[in-house]
């Protein structure tokens, strides 16, 4: 009977859990677009940043409540496809708080960016020309080709930024070829830590995988990069290889265009690989069969699938059919920072793990997240017959918010206690968003919380409090209360939050009657 009742609960809690949408703020920039905008659960804009430029592929809040926003540089010397040139932070009333540019005669971003930290992680071209090509071992060309490669830029404190860290594609290739030149190797087999530089040698990639590019020398094609903390590791995603990959940030810049080093001790070398085995001599099951994008991972933190790989695989299910699939990559317990790689087989797993077919479907651009409460957010991008929105499905593919037309290549969703959130609130128009409201009431000037956001130790200054509480509690976003205890006269307490969970939490006064009052704080680790 208990098993039974155990149960019933769960399926009330899953059926209670899943089967709304996920509270919180969408956040797009419209193809083509100067503005950037933040829609609510409701699908009212809630804040907008009109901007004077076009805004390439992507935009991100910062745990601040600054936007970063790649966009198109009117100086840009080559181009293709999501060209940018120029990412810029952008605070809540519009003003340009840094703003950089990568763009010349042989360097340009495009597509995708990610936050590491405070920095900002850009995708970018590096122009090689036919001869640097052919010497490298590649099987005769005669255009210049642009290989990918990652630089990450820390704000200066001066209006600018200055690049901190870099990895090239181009330091981490072999070819089976010509023994007589460089990065030789007489089976690529042997080396699927390295990108055989024979392996796209047309437009669209292999299997018929890829799409409309920059042309001839937008050579892989590199559309979605992310960043774990956890791991201290990048995953990206191509579009010509039709694969995704992960490498190590932990490293130097001289470890990342070397073999060894950082916590893989693999240096700047691939660390895992999914989606085509061809590509590195093998032969398995596991193929995307088309356009990938998005590649990222699922947050580890308690919620669904957490610590997987998600991509947008554009025709997944069928041609015109995409789908987002989960991969349970096979991190290695004893490192802990590299994959199980099995002599004579490809990366596992052999398929993908979790699978949702899309409603909405785009062979291009598209992004995808899982959200606490295990619904997934899905972004088909528009263009290239894409359908153009937004939109959230539950755990039995239910869609309970949207679709929204928002014609943007990538979307994200910010759930209620995003630090990023939280800094915009006073800039919102946030009527009707149920993020900011709460049963208990607030005092407005009562009592002081410093520092709010906080890292860890914060002040609670009741020095001029004109009401007769007896007791303070903490409770998180979910109303569990995790500390209480008497006022007695003290004019001030001090509470740590260090051994809490990153998020939004609640400073409770408790009066004689016992009525609660209460200030939000965001603690970020």
């Amino acid at each position: 009977m208990k098993n039974i009742l155990l149960g019933v609960t769960l399926f009330l809690i899953s059926t209670i859990t899943f089967s709304q949408s996920f509270n919180g703020f969408a956040l797009y920039n419209s193809q083509g677009s100067n503005t950037t905008y933040l829609i609510d659960e409701s699908l009212n804009i809630a804040h907008t940043w009109n901007l004077s430029t076009e805004c390439n592929y992507t935009v991100q809040i910062k745990e601040n409540g600054n936007l970063i926003r790649g966009t198109k540089y009117n100086g840009n010397q080559f181009g293709g496809a999501a060209d940018a040139g120029r990412v810029q932070e952008i605070d809540p009333l519009g003003n340009i708080v840094w703003d950089y540019i990568y763009s010349d005669s042989e360097h340009l971003s495009h597509h995708d960016l990610t936050l590491v930290g405070d920095n900002v992680l850009l995708t970018a071209w590096e122009v090689k020309s036919a001869s640097e090509i052919n010497a490298a071992g590649y099987d005769n060309t005669d255009s210049d080709k642009w290989p990918t490669h990652f630089v990450e830029l820390a704000p200066n404190g001066n209006g600018g930024a200055d690049i901190v860290w870099e990895w090239h594609i181009w330091d981490h290739m072999c070819q089976d070829t010509d023994s007589s030149k460089p990065n030789y190797t007489a089976d690529i087999s042997d080396h699927p830590e390295l990108i055989d530089i024979n392996m796209i040698q047309q437009m669209g990639g292999p299997g018929g995988g890829g799409g409309p590019g920059g042309g001839e020398g937008d050579w892989f094609h590199v559309n979605g990069v992310d960043y774990n903390e956890d791991l201290d590791q990048i995953c990206f995603s191509s579009r010509f290889a039709s694969e995704i990959y992960i490498i190590d940030h932990s490293t130097t810049i001289e470890e990342a265009a070397s073999h060894e080093g950082g916590n893989s001790g693999m240096g700047g070398d691939i660390i895992y690989r999914w989606g085509n085995p061809s590509n590195y001599g093998m032969s398995g099951p596991q193929v995307i069969t088309n356009a990938v994008h998005d590649s990222r991972w699922i947050t580890d933190d308690g919620r669904p699938n957490g610590g997987f790989l998600q991509i947008f695989n554009n025709s997944g299910q069928s041609a015109n059919q995409s789908t987002i699939d989960g991969i349970d990559t096979p991190l290695d317990p004893e490192t802990g920072y590299t994959y199980i790689l099995n002599p004579g087989e490809p990366y596992a797993p052999a398929s993908y793990t979790t699978r949702y077919v899309c409603a909405y479907s785009a062979s291009g651009q598209s992004a995808s997240d899982r959200m606490s409460n295990g619904n997934i957010y899905v972004n088909a991008s528009g263009g290239q017959g894409g359908s153009g929105v937004m939109y959230e499905v539950n755990a039995v593919g239910n869609i309970v918010w949207g679709p929204y037309n928002s014609q943007t290549p990538k979307g994200f969703r910010y759930e209620c206690d995003h630090p990023g959130i939280i800094a915009l609130e006073s800039f919102m128009n946030s009527a009707t968003s149920s993020c900011f409201t709460s049963s208990i009431s607030e005092v407005e000037d009562s009592f002081l919380i410093y520092p709010n956001p906080t890292t860890g130790l914060i002040n609670i200054d009741l020095s001029s409090l004109n009401h007769n509480f007896s007791e303070f509690s903490v409770s998180n976003i979910s109303g569990q209360e995790i500390q209480r205890e008497s006022v007695n006269n003290k004019k001030n307490i001090q509470f740590d939050f260090q051994d809490c969970s990153e998020g939004l939490y609640f400073i409770n006064l408790i009066n004689i009657k016992g009525e609660t009052y209460a200030k939000r704080i965001s603690y970020i680790k």
